[in-house]
């Protein structure tokens, strides 16, 4: 096997790359907005590569990806491990589970850390199909990593980055892909797929908080089209009302204007979630499934708070309609997310932490984004 140094030119959907003691640690944001608000949730979930894939062409048949993974644990109810997906020439070949790696454990109930070190872990893929071919391993959208080593069985070229449009799109934990199983299957990176456009994911789980050092990332950033998925993490935080969301998502589409003033750029509302329809947040582990096989959350607001200003997913929806409406820029456009997952698909495929989908329903939003946007007619079409 021949070893290639891993550099940037290898990594794709990134912000910038740091030079770590082992090798590379892919960022989702750029150093200066990290250091605006260095919050540890924060720093966890844009470390966190979704999205973010190693890119090449080879004619090898053997390819092995070595990392240093790290991962967010909950005692009592820790989640699958994250994998490193295989895609040859378009089509998602394989995908291949982490293990090792550090581990932070975090206890629910007291909140209290504990750090577990561990080796390093080497994914291999073999049967790679003859010939020439473009190879993407993407990583996993739920552990932070750290490359170490590319070893393959011939020499690989870096691809520049690629001629189809970029896609950058940023959201709450949905988007980031909560609950699917591997990072193929994040609904953006299904909807990517199927618009055959180059996607960069700014789903940041907890984080779609209208953050204006988000908006001056998207502002700066390549980016052919643009959406921005919002709702869900301001009710669950509580952490504005509608006196001070309205004016936070124009000026939040204001800075991205600033860089891009005539780019598609498709606003989306939170997808269908019972508990926060109709009740303000904040949201909260349910402490009775706690210990269960599968930790719920829970809406801690009163529907009689919207009076004050609270915010649901109700009113926020409306809210952004409105907003949308009275811009009045062609090339900004308004989605609905219960048209991705409403109160039918509830029933038929319901949130199993009654706030995150599964990997089915990852694909069935993936899928009607797609519908929606790639058409001839959409806005991305």
């Amino acid at each position: 096997m021949l070893s290639t140094p891993l550099t940037p030119s290898l990594v794709h959907g990134a912000a910038e790359v740091e030079t770590t003691d082992r090798g590379l640690r892919p960022h989702r944001l750029p150093q200066w907005a990290r250091d605006q608000f260095p919050d540890p949730h924060l720093l966890l979930m844009e470390a966190q590569p979704s999205g973010v894939r190693v890119v090449f062409t080879t004619t090898a048949r053997a390819v092995a990806l070595v990392t240093h993974p790290s991962r967010l644990a909950y005692r009592g109810a820790d989640r699958p491990r994250g994998s490193v997906d295989l895609v040859v020439d378009g089509a998602v070949v394989a995908g291949s589970p982490l293990a090792d790696g550090d581990v932070i454990e975090s206890d629910l109930r007291t909140g209290a850390t504990e750090f577990r070190p561990g080796p390093a872990h080497t994914t291999t893929f073999d049967g790679l199909p003859d010939g020439d071919k473009r190879v993407e391993l993407w990583l996993p959208h739920n552990e932070s990593v750290e490359l170490i080593e590319l070893r393959t069985d011939a020499p690989v070229t870096p691809v520049p980055q690629d001629d189809r449009r970029v896609w950058l799109h940023h959201g709450s934990s949905i988007s980031h892909g909560s609950n699917a199983s591997t990072p193929t299957q994040v609904w953006p990176a299904v909807a990517a797929r199927l618009g055959d456009v180059s996607l960069r994911n700014l789903g940041l789980g907890g984080n779609a908080l209208l953050d204006p050092f988000v908006a001056r990332t998207m502002r700066d950033a390549p980016a052919d089209l643009i959406s921005v998925k919002l709702g869900i993490n301001v009710v669950n935080l509580d952490g504005m009302r509608l006196r001070t969301f309205v004016p936070a998502v124009h000026g939040f589409l204001d800075t991205i204007r600033d860089g891009h003033p005539t780019t598609p750029l498709l606003l989306v509302s939170a997808i269908f979630c019972g508990i926060h329809e109709d009740t303000p947040g904040p949201g909260a582990v349910d402490p009775e499934s706690l210990g269960t096989d599968q930790v719920r959350f829970v809406a801690t607001g009163r529907s009689e708070e919207q009076a004050q200003g609270k915010l649901t997913l109700r009113v926020i929806r409306d809210a952004l309609a409105s907003v949308v409406e009275h811009r009045a820029d062609p090339n900004l456009h308004y989605l609905d997310g219960t048209a991705l997952y409403g109160a039918d698909d509830a029933v038929a495929h319901p949130l199993p932490d009654g706030l995150h989908p599964d990997t089915a329903t990852h694909r069935i939003i993936g899928e009607r984004f797609a519908a929606h946007a790639f058409t001839p007619a959409g806005p991305f079409g």
